[in-house]
């Protein structure tokens, strides 16, 4: 097997066991919204809704993005090979998830009455905050141990722990709501932190990684670039989510409320049946990305063998999407929604644009070039809100679709410019073939789905939709072996 073909089939292998990861987590999220709903209803749901996103935005600021950049360091001293380097890591990771996990709680802690009163206009939560505090603690430290398996690409076990997690917090939670209804919120979020810490601990163990001393050198050589890093990643994130929140309020401000929950379950659909084929690839793609991220030539051939992958997979969901996007939202939410067609076709092409875009992103945090990762993500994060603002006011809910489509078109192009300038990246004739004739599949879907009727639609529609599911299939069977694969399976089944 060449050294090509293996390098596409652990994409695959990594979307294939994420992907059923994400998959599992929605199912499961969906039935724990169910049992919610049901057994507290739209007051219990909105309580514990402000209770986590209140805790979940002091944990984006104290946990200093080492969730994200400690990945970067572990996978460098996992690509190493050496068990002292990867001990020395590990250790510095543990030592900080530990001060920031406690950080996270104190601050919780001594701002209860403060949350208490921002979040629900008065202080009748305080103590809910004081004992939900110590989540933050219990999450950061599950977080880091989660951190080690991805940075060293132990994919089985991160796998087990996410799924035993999330089933976990569904067995913890519905008992006690069942038992003490809006009483047992505190007690779901606490207990089920520590049902995910067990598991997340349990797993890490396996790896057998040896604790080392931690010198103030060491401390400040190694954890110093994970802050540094970590820091300017929990910032964007802030900026993101700043962002997201203006666009919200403009929404409400303008349209009501009713188009800000429009808007929302539009970009639901998107993120978490789309998005979830993002979060299945960069479970992998970041710490092998990182591991060879010094070596111009081979970070070039993933990142190109990435962004086909992503393209091959998504390109048959969108061209669904534009297509059938009716049924899709009827299936999900009710005839009250179908104002955000128009919304998420325009959504569906930019995902063209924000896969490659996503795949090359990476390599600058993979690089270590923090401030280029700033700023490029801040000047993306401005003109965005920008042409969202601009977007609605003049096209309502479709002038989102439009300025979704028009920003992740620019935001390709910049990431490429740079990336070509800086590290001499460059499109290969493969990935630019994949692109162009499947974004021109999904191209005629959205004119189909803007000019012709019903019935011509579904018909033609159904036709491009299989157009590109058989063309993704040959060309994910040229680099993969896919009927082979098939083959070798049922081969294997028939001797069993």
């Amino acid at each position: 097997m060449t050294e090509e073909k293996t390098s596409y089939r652990q994409i695959m292998k990594a979307t294939s066991i994420f992907g059923g990861v994400q998959v599992f987590n929605i199912i499961i999220s969906v039935v724990k919204s169910k049992f919610v709903a049901v057994l507290l209803g739209p007051a219990g749901m909105g309580i514990a809704g402000l209770l986590t996103s209140t805790t979940n935005f002091i944990g984006t600021i104290t946990n200093l993005g080492l969730n994200t950049s400690a990945v970067r360091n572990i996978a460098g001293a996992n690509a190493t090979g050496d068990d002292k380097k990867i001990s020395e890591v590990a250790s510095v990771l543990r030592r900080l998830v530990w001060l920031t996990g406690i950080i996270g709680t104190l601050v919780t802690l001594v701002l209860s009455p403060l949350l208490s009163e921002l979040t629900f206009g008065n202080r009748d939560y305080t103590v809910a905050f004081m004992w939900i505090s110590v989540t933050l603690f219990l999450t950061q430290i599950s977080n880091g141990q989660l951190v080690v398996l991805q940075g060293m690409r132990k994919l089985q076990f991160l796998a087990k722990a996410n799924l035993a997690g999330t089933t976990a917090s569904l067995f913890i939670s519905v008992p006690l709501y069942y038992v003490w209804g809006i009483d047992g919120i505190v007690p779901a979020l606490i207990f089920s932190s520590f049902g995910t810490l067990f598991f997340s601990w349990f797993f890490a163990s396996k790896l057998k990684i040896t604790s080392v001393r931690i010198n103030k050198s060491l401390l400040l050589s190694e954890g110093g670039d994970m802050i540094r890093m970590g820091f300017i990643l929990s910032i964007n994130s802030l900026i993101a989510v700043g962002t997201s929140y203006i666009v919200r309020i403009f929404i409400s401000r303008v349209g009501g409320i009713e188009q800000v929950g429009l808007y929302n379950a539009g970009f639901t659909i998107i993120n978490t049946y789309v998005g979830m084929v993002f979060t299945a690839m960069s479970t992998d793609y970041f710490p092998r990305l990182s591991g060879i991220a010094h070596d111009n030539n081979i970070a070039r051939n993933i990142i190109n063998q990435q962004a086909e992958v992503a393209l091959l997979i998504l390109a048959p969901i969108l061209t669904v999407f534009l297509v059938f996007i009716n049924f899709v939202v009827l299936l999900f939410y009710s005839s009250r929604f179908v104002a955000v067609d128009s919304m998420i076709h325009w959504a569906a092409l930019g995902i063209f644009f924000k896969a490659p875009s996503w795949a090359i992103a990476f390599l600058f945090i993979a690089k270590g070039h923090t401030r280029l990762f700033f700023y490029n993500e801040l000047s993306a994060n401005i003109y965005m809100l920008a042409f969202n603002i601009i977007g609605y006011k003049l096209g309502g809910l479709e002038g989102l679709g439009i300025s979704f489509f028009v920003g992740y078109l620019i935001y390709l192009t910049q990431v490429y410019l740079i990336a070509r300038a800086k590290f001499g990246y460059f499109f290969t004739k493969s990935f630019q073939s994949i692109f162009l004739i499947q974004f021109l599949l999904g191209l005629s879907c959205f004119v189909g789905a803007r000019f012709l009727n019903e019935i011509v639609l579904y018909v033609a529609g159904a036709i491009v939709i299989a157009g590109s599911a058989l063309y993704s299939f040959r060309e994910l069977d040229k680099r993969i072996g896919i009927k082979n694969l098939i083959a070798d399976r049922l081969k294997k089944n028939k001797q069993i």
